[in-house]
């Protein structure tokens, strides 16, 4: 029943490359899907590219594991913040100024919003070196439970997984992967509502498994409640995983392509429930694991908790581990099948949504500010061949970092891209007194508070480095504009970009 679930995944994907799929896409349609993508398909793009394996089974083991209940507080932070702030605060703008500007990408917006061409490169190189460690983490988390639920060798699965993302992506384009993203949105939905059924129930329901999680050591796992010990660990991937979004690529573009104005606010609702029920309802799951694994038997340590406290079973397990139990939480093969399909449509979004927003920068960035004269054909054609590029690399990091935990490599990734574009694009989008030079310390700013301290410390402290980074370029950002004036873009430009 597994692999039948799987045949009628690859049957869907099959089918969508079929229509999608052209040879003479022009570049504009294979990255923004010709600026004419329909809300229902932006949100679900934007809430399948948000939450993939990385989510699933990273983090919400991991944070289930360490704060318990309280580990929804990132899930509602990512539905309040990631989702409806996101949406509300810059889709429409984005949208408005990308197409005045004749954009697609956040490199592109550096160049022409601030008239800064180095800007752009060192965007550019930011995004392709950055996202990779990202790209490297889903297929992490996609590949573990691949492994655990149907035996399949790691190595591959994660192969496979590539292949196919690489080839509806050079197929279809955007808009092969917005179509793709809103079915497997709806898959999203039907399977994490069953996997909280299953997880409670295999916590002995709602009620009895509070009550066991409440009886741990502290006491504080069977509740929503931030304490003094928890608050900066718990804030910190909150706000990493939330306010971050605001300054990633792959989610920005969502908001370049969508149809028009008017779309917004239907996807901007669409969205944010999608968020609220995945994130929400997969962190509040993951809260349970204590409970679950408790119960979980394992040959050489008792229970599959023991083997988590001695260090034996890694929380990027946890998930997995619960979600091909039989025994205790008894998932049948069927549903199993369904979950893999879960995994592999969240992860492949994502993955798609990082290939097109890394190869862009490089094709449509860096390649078009070398090459000016490239013909449209040649320009799209790069783009394809890009795509399969950084599909490429981060399999090779994905391997090269088997050791570090999923949820450091998101962190990392996150943190270092977030950090160094989330205030100088929204400050650039939103306020007309955005400098180059307030930008630019903004970007150089965010970058070094994010990287450094894991460069020097270890992966294990970059959430909190790449937050530090997003809230230090807030504030830098419009204190050194404000100091700079005199490095305002020409007044044409602003009229362009905001309007008289």
């Amino acid at each position: 029943m597994k692999y039948v679930v799987l045949v009628l995944y690859a049957v869907m994907i099959v089918t969508v490359l079929l229509v999608t799929a052209k040879k003479s896409l022009s570049l504009n349609e294979f990255l923004l899907g010709g600026r004419n993508v329909g809300p229902w398909m932006s949100a679900l793009s934007y809430g399948a590219s948000y939450f993939s394996a990385v989510i699933i089974v990273g983090y919400a083991g991991s944070m289930g594991w360490q704060f318990g209940i309280a580990a929804a507080w990132a899930g509602i932070g990512n539905a309040v913040i990631g989702s409806l702030l996101a949406w509300a605060l810059l889709a429409k703008p984005v949208r408005r100024m990308g197409e005045k500007l004749d954009v697609g990408t956040i490199p592109g917006f550096f160049e022409k919003r601030y008239n800064a061409k180095w800007m752009k490169l060192a965007a550019s190189v930011i995004i392709f070196i950055f996202l990779i460690p990202y790209s490297a983490s889903v297929y992490k988390g996609l590949g573990t439970m691949f492994r655990m639920a149907l035996g399949i060798d790691y190595t591959w699965c994660v192969i496979g997984i590539a292949l196919l993302a690489s080839l509806y992506l050079f197929a279809g384009g955007y808009k092969a992967t917005a179509i793709t993203d809103f079915i497997q949105g709806i898959i999203m939905i039907v399977g994490v509502v069953l996997i909280i059924a299953y997880i409670i129930n295999g916590a002995g329901g709602l009620q009895k498994g509070l009550e066991e999680l409440g009886k741990l050591e502290g006491g504080t796992y069977g509740s929503m409640a931030i304490t003094k010990e928890n608050a900066t660990p718990l804030l910190s991937n909150v706000l990493l995983t939330s306010l971050g979004v605001l300054g990633l690529p792959q989610m920005l573009h969502k908001f370049f392509a969508i149809k028009d104005i008017k779309s917004v606010k239907r996807a901007t609702v669409i969205s944010t429930t999608f968020a609220l029920i995945i994130a929400g309802g997969i962190y509040f799951a993951g809260g349970f694991s204590r409970v679950v694994l408790s119960q979980i038997p394992d040959a050489t340590y008792g229970t599959a908790a023991a083997a988590v406290d001695a260090g034996a079973m890694v929380k990027d397990m946890i998930m997995p581990t619960m979600l091909t139990d039989q025994t205790v939480v008894g998932i049948p093969d069927a549903l199993q099948g369904l979950f893999i399909v879960l995994l592999l449509s969240a992860s492949i979004s994502t993955l798609t949504a990082l290939v097109l927003a890394s190869a862009s920068v490089i094709s449509v960035d860096l390649l078009g500010s070398l090459l000016p004269k490239r013909t449209e054909k040649q320009a799209t054609f790069t783009m394809r061949l890009l795509c399969i590029v950084f599909v490429a690399l981060s399999l090779v990091i994905n391997f090269l970092m088997q050791n570090t935990p999923i949820m450091q490599l998101m962190s990392l990734s996150w943190g270092v891209v977030a950090g160094s574009f989330l205030a100088p694009f929204m400050y650039g989008l939103l306020w007309r007194k955005t400098t180059r030079i307030g930008a630019w310390a903004g970007l150089i700013t965010g970058f070094l508070v994010a990287l450094v301290p894991p460069l020097v410390l270890g992966t294990s402290v970059a959430a909190i480095s790449g937050v530090s980074g997003m809230l230090a370029g807030l504030v830098v950002v419009p204190i050194v504009s404000l100091m700079t004036q005199s490095s305002l873009p020409p007044e044409k430009v602003l009229n362009t970009a905001f309007g008289k």
